[in-house]
């Protein structure tokens, strides 16, 4: 992608529902796990920087960032970012036991190896540290957004759970969430297969009405969905931790 590009992409990132929300549920988490600002943190998945920025925010300064595209950290650095590393995260250059808090945040569903993946967060992580993993749930969900992403798998919780699992990683906490728009995206996505509807990016689709409504209705989906455990999600939640 150009410049230009990653400025728009950057720009929506800091005002949409989803991201904001998402954003909110790992700086609480981190809050709880490591809570000292001087707590080495890596993103892994930079992209726009969005979540280094919020955790910069906070009041966090020893942070890292980790991105595939040369593009997106050229963009990362012009915003002030210059944190990010290029690499992959199935081979991280970064040293054993580097960080106290590793975010990982729809990663591992674009590698064919995401048991090497997670490993691979096991591997940098301190022992005893934590991490947070996001990922997209239930392949029903599948969409043109999912292509255009080149994600290579949709998980069911106990098929993300085995993933963990293999990887050697202590599972702390791991659910579903984005339950309570479910139905409407699973709806939307069935209508857009049937008409044939070709959409490029969903996020386009969101009005400023429709995004002050989603995020109500997001706040209390990440409050409530640790508590009751909701038997389907439009994606899953992981926070775990090395032994």
């Amino acid at each position: 992608m150009n410049p230009d590009t990653y400025a728009a992409e950057s720009k929506f990132e800091r005002d949409h529902w989803w991201f904001n929300g998402r954003r909110r549920l790992f700086l609480r988490m981190i809050e709880k796990h490591a809570s000292s600002r001087d707590a080495s943190i890596l993103d892994v998945g930079t992209s726009t920087g969005g979540t280094l920025r919020a955790l910069a925010s906070q009041g966090y300064h020893n942070l890292a960032g980790l991105e595939l595209s040369e593009e997106a950290i050229r963009f990362c650095q012009a915003q002030g970012l210059d944190q990010v590393k290029l690499g992959d995260v199935c081979d991280m250059p970064f040293e054993d036991g580097r960080f106290d808090f590793v975010i990982a945040s729809d990663v591992i569903e674009h590698v064919d190896d995401d048991v090497k993946a997670a490993r691979e967060v096991r591997r940098v992580l301190k022992p005893g540290r934590h991490g947070i993993f996001t990922v997209p749930a239930f392949k029903m969900l599948w969409s043109r957004q999912d292509d255009i992403a080149r994600h290579k798998r949709r998980y069911r919780l106990r098929e993300f759970l085995n993933c963990l699992r293999q990887a050697e990683l202590e599972i702390v906490e791991i659910y579903y969430f984005n339950y309570l728009l479910f139905l409407p995206i699973l709806a939307a996505r069935t209508a857009f297969k049937v008409l044939g509807m070709k959409v490029e990016n969903e996020n386009e689709l969101n009005s400023s009405a429709e995004n002050r409504l989603f995020s109500k209705i997001f706040t209390v989906d990440v409050d409530t969905a640790r508590h009751i455990h909701p038997p389907f999600g439009v994606s899953i939640f992981a926070l775990v931790r090395r032994e």
